[in-house]
């Protein structure tokens, strides 16, 4: 068991070391990606003047939308974007907020974000002179932008939540998983040269072996010693802080996009406007989504996944290898939370806590849909997802995620069991 342990370790070292650039800054910066509706803005001017008002820099948005300004030192300064070098369509989100204020920090590269959508959507918190019509056009593309997030959830949540219907886990380190598939396709992707659909297979492959990994070695121990479910909670916790500063050391505090998919122009349907990557994504996604669904009810490994959730010491009493119905949830588990990586990458690019950030959306959307049921999950997440874009109709964008939340606690002060979940007598 030493040399196996020893291997995954190599084999985890070597993985994030391909991935490694330097993630220490060289100096003071400021840095940012303008994106609209996930695709990239090019050609957009950013000018930056300190704080006494001498100009800094001028430059302008790249093919994926990023732009960065070294600044002599750390202080004050002003960002501001030229809205005539915005394209045709695509305006601030908010007319005020063209020039940002930003402090800068010493040895800080600071991401400034400036929110763009689609000409005539955007507003300052009133849609009174708003039509009727542009409401509902919008009211239609939040909710394919819901649809679309809401999926990536589910694949997050799915996994989460068959690891804790069959071992009562909450796994907290489930979320790193999502960064580590994401990682490993750009490796191949973006470094190697692997075309996307290779390299996220690749990714799909890397993230069920080290789901099968965690449990042989590392969780499938612990339970074995006895270790409590409070225990290993809080040891997923403290695993999942230390890959992500690992993640942040190799591979640095920027967003990369993958290489290819990257700035496709966008395709309308109806009131609907997106990128054709974000309709084939989801298609993908709802149909592993179905597969896995429909592999819980259909197969023996998927009944016997079924009882283990249902009464672990009836399943193993019934001749039900229970840990080998456990370590085929984490392969899956692992495999289906590096495909929701990807994905997640595909929508928003790379950084080392973007499962960190999606993490509480993914746990509303197992505790929403019913803990350790998948179709819960799925249910969940969904709600979630469409919840969070919908509510910036009436909420600022910054407060969307909390508005997810809120909806949460109020659900499950009516239904402590979730959408889906079965109530439980205690004692």
């Amino acid at each position: 068991m030493r040399r196996a342990v020893i291997a995954f370790t190599a084999f985890l070292g070597g993985l994030v070391l391909l991935l490694a650039s330097p993630a220490w800054a060289e100096g003071e910066a400021l840095k940012g990606t303008l994106q609209n509706q996930g695709q990239p803005v090019n050609g957009v001017k950013i000018s930056v003047v300190a704080e006494d008002g001498s100009p800094v820099a001028a430059v302008t948005t790249g093919a994926d939308g990023t732009w960065e300004v070294p600044v002599p030192k750390a202080g004050k300064f002003k960002v501001t974007l030229d809205q005539t070098t915005l394209p045709s369509g695509v305006a601030l989100k908010f007319k005020d907020k063209g020039t940002l204020d930003v402090q800068v920090y010493e040895g800080n590269q600071r991401n400034v974000l400036f929110a763009l959508a689609p000409a005539g959507q955007q507003g300052s918190g009133n849609t009174s002179g708003e039509t009727s019509s542009s409401f509902w056009d919008r009211v239609a593309q939040l909710t394919f932008e819901g649809f679309n997030l809401g999926l990536i959830i589910a694949l997050a949540a799915m996994g989460l939540s068959l690891v804790f219907g069959t071992t009562g886990l909450t796994n907290f380190a489930h979320g790193e998983l999502l960064t580590l598939g994401a990682m490993a396709a750009y490796l191949f992707n973006a470094t190697l040269g692997v075309p996307l659909i290779l390299a996220a297979v690749i990714a799909v492959a890397i993230g069920g072996g080290l789901g099968y990994l965690q449990d042989r070695f590392f969780w499938g121990q612990l339970r074995k010693r006895g270790s409590s479910l409070v225990a290993m909670m809080i040891i997923s916790i403290g695993l999942a802080l230390f890959l992500r500063y690992v993640f942040l050391f190799f591979f640095g505090g920027e967003s990369r996009p993958f290489a290819d998919y990257n700035a496709q122009p966008g395709v309308q349907v109806g009131p609907i406007s997106a990128a054709p990557k974000n309709f084939i994504a989801m298609a993908i996604e709802l149909a592993v989504l179905v597969i896995v669904g429909l592999a819980l009810l259909k197969t023996r490994t998927g009944k016997a996944a079924r009882a283990v959730a249902d009464n672990p010491a009836l399943a193993a009493s019934s001749g039900i290898n229970v840990e080998r119905v456990i370590r085929i949830i984490w392969t899956v588990g692992g495999a289906v939370a590096a495909l929701a990586g990807v994905m997640l990458g595909l929508a928003q690019n790379i950084n080392f806590q973007m499962g960190f950030q999606i993490l509480l959306l993914v746990f509303a959307g197992v505790t929403l849909g019913g803990l350790g049921t998948a179709f819960g999950a799925l249910v969940g997440s969904l709600v979630v997802g469409l919840f969070i874009q919908l509510s910036t109709l009436v909420v600022p964008t910054e407060l969307k995620t909390v508005g997810a939340l809120l909806v949460l606690i109020l659900v499950m002060l009516f239904r402590p069991q979730g959408i889906l979940g079965r109530r439980e007598r205690i004692g």
